[in-house]
C-alpha cells in the first residue's frame, strides 16, 4: 500500500509529528511517499533518506516582528493561502494516478482530499484562535469534510494538551479520532548532564528575535548550555557570540535530540504544540515563550500554565535567570501519555486493505 505523507510548512513542528506516523506505516509494510518542500523537506530526508521524496510547495507564509504587524501580513497573504489550496487539489488529482498513490496523511494541508481514495485530515488544531470564530470554523471545517477522517493528536477527555483547540463543541461531520500526543521521542531515565537546553524554532524574523534575547543572557546561567537553533541544512554562523559555557547546533536529528532533551534539567522553547507533546512525552520540566502574535501559541501558553504542564512567560522583556527562578516554584503535573497511533492508524490501514473506505 503506497501512502502519501503531506505536513504543512508553517514551522518544522508539523515534519516532525509525521515521522511517528511514517515510522509506524513503515513497520506496516507500507510504501511511504513524502511531498514537502525547504526546510521541512530538508528535514525529513536526513530522517529518512531512503524515502521517495517529491516537492510540493507549500503556503510559505511570511510573518512580521509584531504582532499587529503578523494580523496585518496573514490577512494580506489570504488569497495566495486560497491559490495554495486550489494549487495542492489540482496537485493531488495528477499525483493520484501518477504515483499510484492509494491513501493520503494530511498534516494541515486543507487541499489535498481525493474523492477516489482515503485521506486522512490531521490536526491537533479543530477551533482556529481568530477573529470572527464562527465563519473561521465554518470555513475550516468545509475543508475537513471533505476528507475521509480526521485524526486529532490528543487526549480523547479530560487533562488534555490542547483544550479548546482540539476539543471544541461543535465537531466536523466526518470521523474524528483522539489517537494521543504524536512524538518522535522515548524517554530514557538518565541523570541530568546539561543545566539548560534551548530549543529555537518556528517562523522568521521571531525566530531570530529570541534568539539574540537568549545569546545576550546565556553567559548569566551557570552549568552548561545546549542552544538548538531550529535550522537544517544551515551553516553555523561564525558571527554569533559564544560564551564558554554554551554549545550551538543548527539542527540534530530525532535520536541525538532525544538523548539531549533526556539528559537536560531544563528545556527553554515555543509553545508549538508538536513542542508540547514530545516534553509531555519526556516529562520535561520547561520554560515556554509563546511566539507573538500567533494566537494558537498564546492560547496554549495561558492553558498549559493552568494545567500546570508548563511553566510559560511572554517574549517581551524576557528574563532567563528570572524565568528560571520561577519555574522552580512551579507546580508541574504530566498528563498521562498513552499511544494509540497503532490503534488508530492500524484500524486504519486493516479498513482500506479490506476495501470498507
Amino acid at each position: 500500500m503506497r501512502i502519501l505523507i503531506a505536513p504543512l510548512d508553517w514551522g518544522l513542528g508539523h515534519a516532525t509529528r509525521c515521522i511517528p506516523l511514517i515510522r509506524f506505516f513503515l513497520h506496516s509494510g507500507c510504501d511511504v511517499w513524502i511531498a514537502s518542500e525547504g526546510k521541512t523537506q530538508q528535514l525529513l530526508r536526513q530522517e529518512f533518506p531512503s524515502l521517495t521524496h517529491v516537492s510540493l510547495k507549500g503556503y510559505r507564509i511570511r510573518y512580521a516582528a509584531t504582532r499587529a504587524g503578523l494580523v496585518c501580513k496573514i490577512i494580506a497573504q489570504i488569497p495566495r493561502i486560497l491559490q495554495t489550496i486550489r494549487y495542492e487539489k489540482r496537485w493531488l488529482r495528477q499525483a493520484v494516478p501518477q504515483y499510484k498513490l492509494d491513501a493520503v496523511v494530511s498534516d494541515n494541508r486543507f487541499g489535498l482530499s481525493h474523492p477516489d481514495i482515503p485521506c486522512v485530515y490531521l490536526t491537533h488544531q479543530l477551533r482556529i484562535m481568530a477573529p470572527l470564530p464562527s465563519l473561521v470554523q465554518r470555513l475550516h471545517y468545509r475543508f475537513i469534510n471533505r476528507f475521509t477522517a480526521c485524526w486529532v493528536p490528543d487526549l480523547p477527555g479530560t487533562p488534555n494538551l490542547s483544550g479548546q483547540l482540539g476539543h471544541p463543541s461543535l465537531m466536523p461531520k466526518v470521523p474524528v479520532k483522539y489517537m494521543g500526543p504524536l512524538s518522535r521521542f522515548v524517554k530514557m531515565d538518565v541523570e541530568p548532564q546539561i543545566s539548560l537546553l534551548i530549543l529555537l524554532s518556528g517562523p522568521e524574523p521571531q525566530r531570530t528575535l529570541f534568539e539574540k534575547q537568549i545569546l545576550h543572557q546565556i553567559g548569566t546561567i551557570p552549568g552548561r548550555v545546549v542552544l538548538i537553533r531550529g535550522l537544517p541544512g544551515a551553516p553555523l554562523e561564525p558571527s554569533l557570540a559564544i560564551p564558554d559555557n554554551l554549545v550551538i547546533y543548527n539542527h540534530l536529528p530525532a535520536g541525538a535530540l532525544n538523548d539531549l532533551l533526556s539528559a537536560a534539567e531544563w528545556v527553554v522553547s515555543r509553545t508549538g504544540y508538536t513542542t508540547v507533546m514530545d516534553l509531555v512525552r519526556l516529562q520535561k520540566k520547561s520554560i515556554l515563550v509563546p511566539t507573538p502574535g500567533q494566537t494558537e501559541q498564546e492560547y496554549l501558553g495561558r492553558y498549559l500554565r493552568s494545567e500546570g504542564i508548563a511553566y510559560t512567560t511572554g517574549q517581551k522583556d524576557f528574563s532567563l535567570s528570572r524565568a528560571l527562578n520561577e519555574a522552580l516554584a512551579f507546580p508541574y503535573r504530566f498528563p498521562d501519555d498513552p499511544d494509540d497511533v497503532a490503534t488508530i492508524a492500524g484500524t486504519w490501514l486493516e479498513t482500506i486493505r479490506l476495501g470498507k473506505i
